[in-house]
């Protein structure tokens, strides 16, 4: 935990961003008849900080996404966000552990679910993240490439701790930091993860990750049909109709959404987000 004289300047630091900046809150849509959907927000981390990621590709320096990804959790956090998701981008694409110290205070700094996914190869490097404090794991490559080192995870911790991920390009999954084709598709995939015991799939369209242009809502819908799994959708959300039109056409399949670069980026007015609400929305 940070020191608490650090800790006053930090909540004024935040009271002024949260006031002036972000202009976002989680809050539930009071269209009785539709379902409700939890907002994600996602904190991407490269060589220890925060950046925006495009198209799976993580940039650098980007101001509106600052440099603290512990700051960034306690922002979503104070902005009522329920859950949040975190990749380390070192960890998977080099295989290296430098964000774990960081990972470690992100998830004592909050009091709500953190998972995190990125560079799980192994049932230790799983064991090794519950033990930084990490709620939920989220595994791609892993899945498709070891199922029976998969299914151990999935059998010592739950599948309500163990999540796996379809990351898609063209129709086609994709793993290892999205850029080893597998010649797959991603329905086949689902109902694989399905026969293994998997009970909350991600689904990323990548061409549309951190684009800000529209989600594709057929993909989820479709992975969510024949794999009669709880669904968190990834990707092309750009503003509030965006969220809108997800709600409207997939609301009875898709549960939750994660968000990035429109939340950091503000691209929310009237501060229309809405969200579930807390009594069990983490399972």
């Amino acid at each position: 935990m940070r020191a608490v004289s650090y800790g006053y300047h930090l909540l004024a630091y935040l009271v002024i961003f949260v006031l002036e900046e972000v202009h976002v809150r989680f809050i539930e849509l009071t269209d009785n008849q539709m379902s409700k959907i939890l907002i994600i927000p996602s904190i991407d981390i490269q060589n220890g900080k925060t950046v925006r990621v495009v198209q799976g590709i993580p940039e650098l320096n980007c101001n509106e996404y600052g440099n603290d990804p512990v700051e960034m959790a306690m922002i979503w956090r104070a902005e009522n966000a329920k859950c949040i998701h975190i990749v380390d981008f070192d960890a998977s694409h080099h295989q290296l552990k430098t964000n774990f110290e960081i990972i470690r205070q992100l998830c004592e700094s909050v009091i709500i679910p953190v998972e995190l996914g990125g560079g799980i190869r192994t049932f230790e490097d799983s064991k090794e993240l519950f033990e930084l404090g990490v709620a939920r794991v989220v595994i791609g490559s892993l899945a498709f490439e070891k199922p029976r080192e998969f299914i151990k995870i999935l059998d010592e911790f739950s599948p309500n701790k163990v999540v796996a991920a379809i990351d898609v390009i063209n129709n086609e999954v994709v793993t290892r930091g999205r850029q080893q084709r597998t010649h797959l598709r991603a329905v086949d995939y689902a109902k694989f993860l399905k026969s293994i015991g998997v009970e909350r799939i991600i689904v990323t369209d990548v061409s549309t990750n951190g684009m800000l242009d529209g989600p594709n809502i057929e993909l989820s819908k479709m992975i969510a049909e024949v794999s009669e799994r709880k669904i968190t959708h990834s990707g092309g959300i750009g503003g509030y109709e965006d969220l809108k039109r997800l709600q409207e056409e997939a609301g009875n399949l898709v549960d939750s959404v994660i968000i990035g670069r429109a939340l950091y980026e503000n691209r929310f007015p009237c501060q229309k987000i809405w969200r579930v609400a807390e009594s069990g929305i983490f399972n």
